[in-house]
């Protein structure tokens, strides 16, 4: 104990922080097994604590096994494995690595700008809704209805689509939707064909259901509908409005098309509206599903454009697969908060919802061209830009002959953090690395930095 020195650090109670240093101190070797520690008085009074304080934490180190009470002799340190101090010196050496190379900018893309969010009306409403009697119940098993009717006339208005609330389906993300959506296609399809590149989490989805994969080459120009002919399945993911990752918009003649392949193969396309509010260019195309909302499932969610942590999304079933999805899943609870789904609901209901989607549509269309203007400065020629006409990321293809994992490492030398897209190909694979780079919870001085501190990382 000579060489110890004890203090108090933070806020949390002080036999948890007498209890944390003494653990640490064992776990180091500070302290020899075999040694005694000072009595419960003596530390009490050296520590100007009380003795119940002291106790308390002699009591946990006890229940832990890191000492042992002798009667009237005292407390003793145990023996321990030579493991544990190993382990121990690597997550201190490791905590502190972390403490001095935390990121400076961070361009991940799953993010909102937290300084726009409507806190204070959401909380208004939140607080209002927990005056209400149904908000002391469980929810109902497919969404509340209040919140489905606000969707389906939000779905009219926004995307073209003409759907009624029985239709709608509420759940927590896009990938737990479609994992109970696959329970009820499995039994029909065995393949399905994905867009490559595209969105990986719901390619887990479909290979979790055991589903053969076929894939269907997109590029910076759009999607090749020639293969498709040549494919077996009857099933088909895309992401129509913004495909996900290269940001590329299905025409009107290629949304045709995929209708016209849906009726013919007597199959179905899943249609995933993950961002469809953020075009900068023109107004938001109509979804795939309002020309022909008898072939396609339509997934929403209010994730991206809104915020993360309130985990809800929402799906619009064909009349079809509505009542077999309804019997299939009647008795099980619902996946998603009902407090969220009623604040929601009121939020859409008084206005909020419309008001908050434009302000961060001119939000976000100045962060992206903040972004891609300090990219063209700063990299001139030696990059090109993918997907700046919408969404809340772009691609930025690398000219340097550089591997991807090797650009992100540097990148995060200097203490930036950048993401990869290496993840979204299957077979479609580019010569060139490509870099993700998301802004939505970045400010105009933060993302001007980062492309700056990116100049100095690649050079």
């Amino acid at each position: 104990m000579k060489n110890t020195i004890f203090s108090f650090m933070n806020d949390s109670p002080k036999y948890k922080q007498i209890y944390e240093q003494f653990k640490l101190f064992i776990e180091r070797g500070d302290i020899p097994a075999g040694d005694p520690l000072p009595s419960i008085r003596q530390l009490a009074d050296s520590l100007q604590v009380s003795r119940n304080t002291t106790l308390m934490a002699y009591e946990q180190l006890v229940a832990e096994g890191y000492i042992r009470g002798e009667g009237r002799k005292g407390f003793f340190v145990n023996e321990l494995e030579p493991l544990l101090f190993k382990d121990a010196q690597i997550l201190s050496n490791k905590t502190k690595t972390m403490s001095v190379k935390s990121d400076l900018i961070d361009f991940r893309a799953g993010a909102v700008d937290q300084t726009n969010f409507p806190l204070k009306i959401w909380r208004r409403i939140a607080n209002q809704v927990l005056t209400l009697q149904e908000s002391f119940r469980y929810g109902e098993p497919f969404g509340e209805l209040c919140l489905r009717e606000q969707i389906a006339t939000y779905l009219l208005q926004s995307r073209g689509v003409k759907t009624y609330p029985n239709a709608i389906i509420i759940g927590s993300s896009t990938q737990q939707m479609l994992i109970y959506l696959g329970q009820i296609l499995k039994d029909d399809f065995t393949s399905i064909t994905v867009e490559d590149p595209g969105y990986d989490g719901a390619r887990e989805v479909f290979q979790f259901h055991c589903f053969t994969l076929e894939t269907l080459p997109v590029y910076e120009s759009g999607a090749d509908f020639s293969k498709l002919e040549q494919m077996t399945s009857r099933l088909i993911y895309v992401t129509p409005s913004h495909q996900s990752p290269l940001g590329v918009t299905m025409s009107i003649q290629q949304r045709q098309m995929l209708i016209h392949w849906a009726n013919k193969m007597d199959g179905y396309i899943i249609e995933d509206d993950y961002d469809s509010e953020f075009r900068y260019k023109q107004q938001p195309f109509p979804a795939l599903t309002s020309i022909d909302s008898s072939r396609v499932i339509y997934l929403g969610n209010f994730s991206k454009s809104f915020l993360p942590g309130i985990r809800l999304s929402y799906m619009v079933l064909p009349q079809q697969l509505l009542n077999r999805y309804k019997n299939q899943f009647l008795h099980f609870e619902s996946t998603t908060s009902l407090l969220s789904q009623l604040t929601m609901a009121k939020f859409m209901e008084d206005g909020e919802w419309f008001r908050h989607i434009k302000r961060m549509r001119l939000v976000y269309k100045r962060k992206m061209q903040c972004l891609v203007s300090e990219l063209k400065i700063q990299f001139k020629q030696n990059i090109s830009i993918i997907g700046e006409q919408s969404g809340l990321f772009v691609l930025v293809k690398i000219h340097l002959k550089r591997s991807e994992e090797w650009l992100i490492e540097r990148a995060s030398f200097y203490r930036v953090k950048v993401y990869p897209t290496s993840i979204y190909f299957i077979k479609n694979h580019t010569d060139e690395a490509i870099i993700k780079l998301g802004f939505s919870n970045l400010t105009c001085e933060e993302i001007e930095l980062g492309v700056k501190l990116l100049k100095k990382a690649w050079s």
